[in-house]
């Protein structure tokens, strides 16, 4: 394995405005995605993330360290490449959306789902126009054609941007409806990832914690969170 890594190579990132957004120099070099397109940006508060990110490397660049970056070549280089897969894929979620699969004991966690899910479902309801309706067990029922369409219709107005923003939102929680809440930022993005973890929560109440567990969930929550910030980013001013 070769230990060949990119090197800082420039002094100054800087942002420039260009035609249909706004870019990055680097010592007056254009920056562009890993497949030589150019990175332009739908907003300056994006563009301005992005140049922090090149003006924090050091000797060598450490892709790990530039989320947004990362973020928005996967939105150029892959989503704006096959919009229409990524939202059939994404709007798929609501027809098995996570606040609808209920379990049927304990009475104890079916209080509590009902509890902390419904007023999302009842906040799709009024802020998204789409009736979502509960099941019990696992196996799957689909939800009416009209709701779908809503949804998918919703995911399809999303730009290349949002969309890359969106698929993590919705992966990570495994629920369209919480993803649309974030999208929105209708809650506090930490009640959000919360609710998305319910019954993560409840069994570890049950049976005790598992440390590689919570390890991985933590790695999925600041992706999550990151997702939001992007969103933020992508519709700033």
């Amino acid at each position: 394995m070769s230990d060949w890594k990119a090197k800082r190579f420039w002094k100054d990132a800087a942002v420039v405005e260009v035609d249909g957004g706004f870019t990055v120099e680097l010592d007056g070099r254009r920056v562009k995605t890993p497949a030589k397109r150019p990175l332009t940006l739908p907003t300056r508060a994006m563009a301005e993330a992005v140049a922090a990110e090149w003006q924090a490397q050091e000797k060598q660049i450490d892709p790990r360290t530039m989320p947004v970056t990362k973020t928005a070549n996967a939105a150029i280089d892959k989503v704006a490449v096959q919009k229409d897969e990524v939202v059939d894929m994404l709007a798929a979620y609501g027809d098995s959306d996570l606040l609808c699969y209920r379990a049927d004991n304990p009475a104890e966690l079916v209080a509590r789902q009902a509890a902390e899910w419904d007023p999302m479902l009842d906040w799709a309801a009024a802020f998204l126009g789409v009736n979502l309706e509960t099941r019990q067990g696992i196996m799957h029922q689909p939800q009416s054609p009209d709701a779908l369409a809503e949804m998918h219709r919703r995911t399809a107005a999303l730009d290349a941007f949002e969309l890359a923003a969106f698929h993590d939102l919705v992966s990570l929680t495994g629920s369209l409806v919480l993803g649309f809440a974030a999208y929105e930022q209708a809650f506090d993005p930490q009640k959000i990832w919360a609710l998305s973890r319910l019954d993560e929560v409840w069994q570890a109440e049950q049976w005790g914690r598992d440390d590689v567990a919570e390890q991985e969930a933590e790695i999925k929550r600041q992706a999550f969170l990151h997702a939001c910030a992007m969103i933020v980013l992508s519709k700033a001013a």
